[in-house]
Order: structure tokens, then C-alpha cells, then sequence
């Protein structure tokens, strides 16, 4: 299990995290909701280690092997959807193997060979899913993983990121409660910092 306890940062004099205490399950998916300003991304930042915290402690994250899907796809622009995927993992693996991955996200043939600037943001979010979970990552963190997908797409990624989280721990930053609800595990809602 990774615990954060007490868990403070402040950017700018501002408050984001006050004093958070979040357990992270092993082998589950866990949910964080809340408004705009909660510290939700700022939580997944600690977690990546690209954040440091003003205060408190994080156990569990020694020696994690740790993936994300951010808000943006931070996908490389002239590369294939399966060469962006190909990136992240060993040398020797197929892209005959990601290509299957790809199409159980729900990319089609054309669309996994063509540059990714060519693809819409629905698929540019099936390529930057893929690529996490296909990384060899024990933590996967998605902040906003579905965000701009069409109901059957939502459905289908949903699907394919419960399937291929169901061994390791996930936190799942999102809005929607339904989608929280979703993935069966613990579901945090987040306050605003209290004010001084």
C-alpha cells in the first residue's frame, strides 16, 4: 500500500494539498475527485516524483516502477501512434504486439500507422493510455484519462483500462463520478484547503 500522510504544498503562498492523508490499495483503482484547485494533479505529481512536498510523508513508493497518463497526451508528434507506444518499452517487443493493444483500445489499422499530430484528441487519448499501460509500471496514474472521448469510446477505454489495471495500484484522478464509481475501489473526494 503507498500512505500519504499529512501531505502539505503551496505554490505562490497558496495552499493547494493541507495536511492530505490518502492510502492507495495494492492491486486496486483508486479515485480522486473534487472541483478545480483541490490539489488532485498536484497529488499525481508527488506520486510521479515531479513534485516534492512542503510537508509530511509518502511510504510505499520505494522502488515502484511508476507510469501516467497526464491531461495533455505528451505524445511525440512524428512518430506512429505504435512507435509512441514502442518508446516505452523493451527493445525487443513487437509492434505486432502493441498493434494489438492499439486496436483493443479501439485504434484502427490507418490510424496506428499515421503520425499522431494526424489523429483526433479521442484517439490521441487511446494512444497515451496504451502507452502507460503497456509500460512496465507496479503505480499508474491517470489524471483525466477520458477526458474529450465520445460515449462508445469512453465505454471501450474504460473497459480496457480496468482489464489492464486489475494487477497493480492506480490512482484515477477524475470529475466524473461515474467514473469513479466505476473501477469498484476506494473513491476519495477532495475539499478546498480550509483558509486560515
Amino acid at each position: 500500500m503507498i500512505s500519504l500522510r499529512g501531505v502539505s504544498k503551496g505554490y505562490g503562498g497558496q495552499v493547494v494539498l493541507d495536511r492530505l492523508d490518502l492510502d492507495l490499495p495494492e492491486h486496486r483503482v483508486t479515485a480522486v475527485m473534487g472541483p478545480n484547485g483541490v490539489g488532485k494533479t498536484t497529488i499525481a505529481r508527488i506520486l510521479l516524483g515531479l513534485t516534492r512536498p512542503d510537508a509530511g510523508t509518502i511510504d510505499g513508493l520505494d522502488g515502484l516502477t511508476r507510469s501516467a497518463v497526464f491531461q495533455e497526451d505528451r505524445l511525440c508528434e512524428q512518430l506512429s501512434a505504435t512507435r509512441n507506444v514502442l518508446l516505452v518499452l523493451a527493445k525487443h517487443t513487437p509492434a505486432a504486439e502493441v498493434d494489438r493493444e492499439l486496436e483493443a483500445a479501439g485504434l484502427d489499422g490507418g490510424s496506428r500507422a499515421k503520425p499522431v499530430h494526424e489523429l483526433s484528441g479521442g484517439q490521441r487519448r487511446r494512444v497515451a493510455i496504451v502507452r502507460a499501460l503497456m509500460a512496465d509500471a507496479a503505480l499508474v496514474v491517470l489524471d483525466e484519462p477520458f477526458k474529450g472521448l465520445d460515449a462508445d469510446g469512453h465505454q471501450v477505454l474504460m473497459a480496457y483500462v480496468r482489464d489492464r489495471t486489475a494487477s497493480r495500484t492506480t490512482l484515477l484522478i477524475t470529475h466524473d463520478p461515474m467514473e469513479a464509481r466505476w473501477f469498484g475501489g476506494p473513491v476519495v473526494d477532495l475539499a478546498p484547503p480550509r483558509t486560515p
